[in-house]
């Protein structure tokens, strides 16, 4: 296997005209490739597994420039199409592999990947698994909760937004994780990336009620009320303590991540909430 990948220390360089977002290239594991500021899961795989390459990208490391400088990956926040498939082109060098991004509908609906799915319409899912060799999934954030799982034979990322969340998304990977792949659910590891942290994320009476709470006494653990400046009731939520609960109850033992805000690190990460049209993150996984 080749210690580092071709041209792994160069800068990158403008889009060329009509980019592909897919690389052509070999599908060895590009350690060198994966930016020094991008977020790497802090979990320990048992030795005997397969390889498995994650990661979560910033707004460092791509091509895009102005409000979504430099690592956009979305395609509707009004950057140029060129700027965007040349930095999904530098994800997929970086993972080692080619990643299925999703049509994500703040659903709770699970896609078992395979090849066809790399090719055209984005399917209309918030969460994916993968139990092929070299095929990975990205899921796109700006303020939602990414969350990747590994297994022994497969890999799956989810979209957890409060309303993904509430509906059940990560039950739901969880589980399809663990039928594709053989596993039970304390097998599984779990990593929670950046998000609208619980000092940031401001919510109404709906929000708690999705989640069974009783905005008249709401559960301290995840919420906290504050009105705000017309002195309306609001909560502040905390979206990844929500989600390690949720977890915790589908009988996982290994969670990890979920300490980064977006929205006051607008200098690092995309926030919906500090500018609209900002670009979008995401978090990437594949077996290798």
């Amino acid at each position: 296997m080749p210690s580092e990948c071709p041209q792994a220390r160069a800068a990158p360089s403008p889009p060329p005209e009509g980019a592909k977002e897919t690389w052509d290239g070999p599908t060895f594991p590009c350690e060198s490739l994966i930016h020094p500021d991008w977020l790497r899961p802090d979990w320990q795989l048992p030795a005997d597994w397969p390889a498995i390459r994650a990661f979560m990208t910033t707004r460092a490391g791509g091509v895009s420039q102005g409000l979504h400088a430099s690592m956009n990956l979305g395609r509707a926040v009004e950057d140029e199409p060129a700027a965007v498939a040349a930095n999904r082109a530098l994800l997929a060098r970086a993972l080692g592999a080619p990643a299925v991004f999703l049509h994500q509908v703040h659903g709770a609906d699970v896609l078992k990947l395979d090849g066809t799915h790399l090719d055209g319409e984005r399917p209309r899912f918030d969460a994916a698994i993968s139990t092929s060799l070299g095929l990975g999934c990205a899921i796109q954030v700006a303020d939602c909760l990414p969350v990747l799982f590994a297994a022994r034979g497969g890999v799956g990322g989810a979209h957890a937004g409060w309303r993904g969340l509430a509906a059940g998304v990560l039950e739901h990977t969880v589980a399809a994780l663990c039928e594709a792949s053989g596993s039970a659910p304390d097998e599984l590891h779990a990593w929670l990336g950046p998000c609208i942290g619980p000092q940031r994320f401001e919510v109404g009476a709906e929000v708690l009620q999705a989640f069974g709470s009783d905005p008249a006494a709401p559960d301290a653990r995840f919420f906290v009320y504050r009105a705000n400046a017309a002195g309306e009731p609001r909560w502040l939520a905390d979206l990844p303590a929500l989600a390690r609960a949720r977890l915790r109850a589908a009988g996982l033992r290994h969670i990890g991540g979920g300490h980064w805000c977006t929205l006051s690190e607008p200098s690092r990460f995309f926030s919906f909430r500090h500018e609209r049209l900002a670009g979008r993150m995401a978090a990437a996984i594949s077996l290798i």
